[in-house]
């Protein structure tokens, strides 16, 4: 009879968080590592649909400490993995209609300022210098943060999962996993749909899946799906490709640069949770309403509908991830529920998750706020900035 596989620790997930975790424990020389992802070609959940914004101008000082780590990291992404993470510092730039947009914009670069980031607020005149182009006759003012900008998530996923490969770890691709042995010291085992894998640390990062893995250690995770659609133009050039991310705060329409065209977005508020993948071809003409309003000249931008996308958020309720060990069973830990932000974090969440499971505690965050106790314990701690 041959021996059982065994691993020190199983990650289930192999999107850009799980491989980010993969990379950071293969860092810290921990390299009996197995990722267990669903799909044969990885990056078919959140990870290949993403946005791929990165951006420090958050409104709590965790998610600002998370992503200054994150953005440095991403900017020396190419030499320190030796694979482009496609990192684009054109910054983001929050469009300002109401003095309460104002108010919050100078209440969240406070906090971002005292974190050591550079933001700079723009009155009304200097936006409208700045970028003659959009419709500014309702912008207030604005924040921008040059050190904000872009990258290509499948390709730093890809970096992440090759370089975390040469360290040791082990991906198995087309693997489901069909449960989780736990006994009086905790997790014992991960079942999969290839073979059983002794462990005594299993990292959930099975993104919008993560609550029916949670599920399989008897741990009630509040992660629900929530459907977000993209919509690239084709190649454009009568605005600026040097442009950053524009948020247009009235509405929350947002877009950037990306190939030879634009890439646009917008969370519609009457979308519902759910496991919804398909593209919803009337929210093309919703958009292009408000990229026609904030950039006049977007009227004439050429749409192939054909390329536009669905991708799912793994929302918690208060938009922020659920990060370290289960306090029910030990040696299952969570890095799960990013609400929009997984790429932007997943450098932060590798060297968090590593940290946690190699040695019980972390210098980059105070850890603890972001444990699942905190919703049974009132704590929930509320981004108001999520895209």
């Amino acid at each position: 009879m041959r021996s059982m596989q065994t691993a020190d620790v199983v990650i289930i997930g192999g999107g850009i968080v799980g491989s980010s975790i993969a990379y950071h424990l293969t860092e810290h020389g921990c390299r009996n590592v197995i990722v267990v992802e669903r799909e044969a070609h990885v990056g078919k959940g959140s990870t290949g649909k993403s946005m791929g914004g990165v951006r420090a101008q958050f409104s709590t000082p965790v998610n600002i400490q998370m992503s200054m780590y994150s953005i440095p990291f991403y900017r020396d992404f190419d030499e320190r993995l030796s694979h482009p993470g496609g990192y684009r510092a054109q910054g983001y730039l929050f469009l300002a209609t109401s003095d309460a947009h104002l108010r919050y914009l100078d209440v969240n670069r406070q906090k971002q300022e005292a974190a050591g980031l550079k933001v700079h607020k723009l009155a009304a005149e200097e936006i409208r210098k700045a970028y003659p182009l959009l419709k500014t006759d309702d912008v207030l003012g604005g924040n921008f943060c040059p050190t904000d900008g872009f990258v290509d998530p499948y390709s730093a996923m890809v970096g992440f999962m090759t370089k975390a490969s040469e360290q040791g770890a082990k991906m198995w691709r087309g693997t489901d996993v069909r449960g989780i042995s736990v006994d009086c010291n905790g997790v014992a085992a991960v079942n999969t749909s290839r073979e059983t894998i002794a462990t005594r640390n299993v990292v959930n990062a099975a993104g919008a899946w993560a609550a029916a893995v949670a599920a399989m250690v008897g741990v009630k995770l509040p992660v629900e799906p929530l459907r977000r659609m993209l919509v690239p133009t084709e190649p454009f050039d009568e605005y600026p490709h040097t442009a950053p991310m524009t948020i247009d705060m009235s509405n929350g329409f947002h877009f950037r640069p990306e190939s030879l065209g634009f890439l646009m977005a917008w969370n519609d508020p009457t979308e519902t949770p759910g496991y919804k993948m398909d593209f919803e071809p009337a929210f093309i003409e919703k958009i292009l309403e408000r990229a026609a309003n904030r950039v006049p000249c977007f009227e004439r931008v050429p749409i192939n509908p054909k390329r536009a996308w669905a991708g799912l958020y793994e929302m918690t309720p208060d938009h922020h991830p659920i990060l370290g060990q289960s306090a029910e069973v030990p040696g299952f830990f969570f890095a799960n529920g990013f609400s929009g932000h997984g790429v932007m974090h997943a450098p932060a969440t590798g060297k968090i998750t590593a940290d946690l499971v190699l040695r019980g505690e972390t210098d980059l965050i105070d850890a603890s706020l972001l444990n699942l106790q905190r919703f049974a314990e009132g704590r929930e701690i509320h981004e108001t900035a999520v895209l």
